[in-house]
C-alpha cells in the first residue's frame, strides 16, 4: 500500500488531521469492495448531491438507510426466493449488502426514494450561519489599549 506524507498540508492548514484516516478507510474499502450493488454519486451544485444505488428487485421494506455522524449506511436484507423456477442462468443478484459512505461536515440526508429499481438518496450541505463568510470591521485603536488592557 502506498503511503502519503501530509506534513506540508498540516503546516498551512488547521483541522484537516482526519484526512489520513479518511483516505486509509477509503483504500481499505476499495480493496474489500465487490462492486455490488453498483451506484452513482452525482453533484447537482455546490450544496446538493445524490447517491443512486441499483437495487432491482428490492422493496422499501428490504432496504434500510442510516445516517450517523459522518457516515451514511445503506443495508438490505437478503431476498427470499418464493418461486419454484428452474433457472438456466441467474444474473440478477438478490443477496444482502451493506454500502457505507463517508459524509463531509454539514452534509445532511434530506430524503430518499425508490424509483424503477434505483434507490436515490438526496444530500444537502447545510452550512450554519456562524460558519458562513462574514465581514470583519476594522477599527483604529489607541496603542495604549491592546486587547482591552493598558499597555
Amino acid at each position: 500500500m502506498t503511503t502519503f506524507d501530509f506534513s506540508p498540508l498540516f503546516r498551512s492548514s488547521i483541522g484537516f488531521d482526519g484526512i489520513p484516516r479518511l483516505l486509509d478507510t477509503a483504500m481499505q474499502a476499495a480493496d474489500r469492495s465487490d462492486g455490488y450493488p453498483p451506484y452513482n454519486i452525482e453533484k447537482a451544485d455546490d450544496n446538493h448531491y445524490r447517491i443512486s444505488i441499483a437495487v432491482a428487485g428490492f422493496s422499501e421494506d428490504d432496504l434500510e438507510i442510516t445516517a450517523k455522524e459522518d457516515t451514511l449506511v445503506v443495508r438490505s436484507k437478503a431476498q427470499e426466493v418464493e418461486d419454484e423456477a428452474t433457472y438456466l442462468y441467474r444474473g440478477i443478484a438478490g443477496r444482502a449488502f451493506e454500502r457505507k459512505f463517508q459524509l463531509a461536515d454539514h452534509i445532511k440526508v434530506v430524503g430518499a426514494d425508490l424509483t424503477n429499481g434505483l434507490l436515490h438518496i438526496n444530500l444537502e450541505r447545510e452550512i450554519p450561519e456562524e460558519l458562513k463568510p462574514r465581514s470583519i470591521e476594522i477599527k483604529t485603536s489607541d496603542t495604549k489599549k491592546l486587547f482591552g488592557k493598558a499597555a
